[in-house]
């Protein structure tokens, strides 16, 4: 390894020669901008200012051209048609729009929702709302890969399930959910089912028909398109979901979703979704790459690192490492050239290690200890490099300061220990 000795005593590794610091690695908390959507957008921002409602004119026309444009790109990414796509502000109002709108809608056939312990808060909150509302709501618990049971799930259904809701990609650890087969499951037992395929869509294949999806919830800005547009998109036929609008106004969106659109959000949302359809396939085999990589070098040189959820089933830029015997918000600290997020959620005053991570059966100790590299379109394997030999410079200075690490080292059992209480 390559490095210098800062004056603060960290390690500081010799930037290779193209990579730019600080270097983004977060990937699944936002995407920056690809270059080809925002001069998609430019346009729609001063000279095509239209609005795509106005019907008597040729700005609105020429908006609304736009928009229906942005609706074919999109539901050729998941297999659907451009009726289906129902535009939104992002994929928490995706989440609630579906959830909430299946849930008033069929409120006279049943009152039950299935979800899952590690489901994005956008869908655990709206769940939680529902039940003070009378709404009985199952989290199935998931495996220790992060995976459901589809035996739990069939055991769950009863005759007042309305709908399953469970996500196709772990936003923290990057696990897939078998979609197809939990769709088959719901349609067999004449149960709606919707999926919040944030992180899936554009990274890994979607197809709401073969996977039997009824609903599905998508976002431009985790597939490098702008903030603060998204998606529903709600079968028509085979069965025909209907929602419950809930936001009221003039009737948009088919009446799903009223509200003037986001007409350069949009169209960037189209073209985002476009070029991830030219290019995800090869996309997805650079990002392993550099993923397995990036993996191999830190486990090669650093004892008592784990990957958290499943190998197998897993989006292709997603690493979740605990690095055990150190603490996580100490490692982002040491390594604050690089974005990346760890496995403690600040709330309040207190430091809460994350729900995800403890579903899988993490303790505490182990929950914080954890980094999720989320690794995108424009890292390059020069970062990985550089990010790698950050990483096992900090763990191994952290190491030398922990007296669990140098205990474990001379063998001594730590579960055998009785603390004394202060």
């Amino acid at each position: 390894m390559n490095d210098g000795t800062m004056s603060n005593g960290t390690i500081n590794p010799v930037v290779p020669e193209g990579v730019t610091l600080p270097i983004y690695m977060d990937n699944h908390a936002t995407s920056p901008m690809d270059p080809r959507v925002l001069e998609a957008m430019l346009p729609y921002f001063s000279g095509k200012f239209g609005n795509a409602a106005s019907r008597n004119h040729s700005f609105g026309w020429e908006a609304e051209q736009a928009v229906e444009q942005a609706r074919e790109q999109i539901a050729r990414l998941i297999g659907a048609t451009a009726k289906e796509i129902i535009f939104t502000s992002g994929a928490t109002e995706s989440n609630n729009l579906a959830i909430k709108g299946i849930a008033e809608m069929y409120r006279e056939r049943g009152n039950h929702i299935i979800t899952q312990v590690t489901e994005h808060k956008a869908v655990l909150d709206t769940c939680k709302r529902l039940e003070k509302y009378g709404y009985r709501v199952t989290y199935l618990p998931v495996k220790a890969d992060g995976l459901i049971d589809l035996d739990d799930l069939r055991r769950a259904i009863d005759d007042k399930t309305i709908l399953v809701t469970i996500m196709s990609a772990n936003n923290e650890i990057g696990v897939l959910q078998p979609v197809a087969e939990i769709g088959k499951i719901c349609h067999e037992k004449g149960v709606i089912f919707h999926t919040d395929a944030v992180q899936a869509v554009g990274k890994v294949p979607v197809d709401v028909q073969a996977m039997n999806i009824d609903v599905l919830s998508l976002t431009a800005h985790k597939i490098y398109g702008p903030k603060g547009v998204g998606a529903l998109y709600v079968r028509r036929r085979n069965p025909r979901v209907q929602i419950a609008a809930q936001i009221d106004g003039g009737g948009h969106e088919r009446g799903m979703r009223s509200g003037t659109l986001n007409v350069p959000g949009i169209v960037g949302l189209g073209k985002a979704c476009e070029i991830a359809m030219q290019e995800m396939a090869t996309e997805a085999e650079r990002l392993r790459a550099m993923r397995d990589h990036l993996r191999a070098r830190m486990e090669a040189e650093l004892d008592y690192v784990e990957v958290n959820g499943s190998w197998e089933h897993r989006l292709p830029g997603n690493l979740n490492m605990s690095f055990i015997y150190v603490e996580g918000e100490s490692l982002l600290m040491g390594i604050n050239d690089v974005a990346v997020s760890s496995g403690s959620a600040c709330t309040s005053a207190t430091l809460e290690p994350s729900y995800v991570l403890k579903a899988l059966g993490l303790g505490d100790d182990v929950a914080h200890s954890s980094i999720r590299f989320g690794l995108g379109r424009f890292n390059t394997m020069a970062e990985c490099d550089y990010v790698a030999d950050k990483v096992i410079g900090i763990v191994k200075k952290l190491r030398e300061l922990s007296p669990l690490y140098e205990m474990v080292k001379e063998g001594i059992d730590l579960s055998k220990i009785e603390w004394a209480a202060h």
